[in-house]
């Protein structure tokens, strides 16, 4: 589970996929052990959900390369793209509104066409959570 944005602004609107992995790490129990992957320059974290093992993943990247991160870390770990979920911000959705995309196009998002650029596929489930324009 990979959540795009932006390393340096944590906390802010476009950077709400980290947000949400911080947030899944903490109902996972897992909060305390995020550690960083010098492989594929991102923050991990290792948890189990309903008997399955989830690796939890920030890219210490800026968004427009966050495919770089999620990519590395897909080689390094085995995962095809249709084992990754991503977590990302969504402008045209109302905040706080979400919805589950399986593949598709990028939908003019930096991160995910990184993803898609990246791993040679748009199998990847996508998380979108509204931020709303501003």
């Amino acid at each position: 589970v990979a959540g795009l944005g932006n390393y340096s602004l944590r906390g802010t609107r476009h950077s709400v996929g980290m947000a949400v992995l911080d947030r899944l790490a903490r109902q996972l129990a897992v909060a305390e052990g995020w550690r960083v992957d010098r492989r594929c320059c991102a923050d991990v974290a290792l948890a189990a959900a309903h008997g399955l093992e989830l690796l939890l993943l920030k890219p210490r990247r800026l968004m427009n390369i966050n495919g770089l991160s999620i990519a590395s870390a897909a080689e390094i770990y085995s995962f095809r793209p249709e084992d990754i979920y991503l977590v990302h911000d969504d402008l045209d959705k109302a905040l706080g509104k979400v919805a589950i995309k399986l593949g598709g196009s990028a939908r003019g998002h930096n991160g995910v066409r990184s993803c898609i650029s990246a791993l040679h596929s748009n199998e990847m489930t996508r998380l979108r959570v509204g931020i709303g324009r501003p």
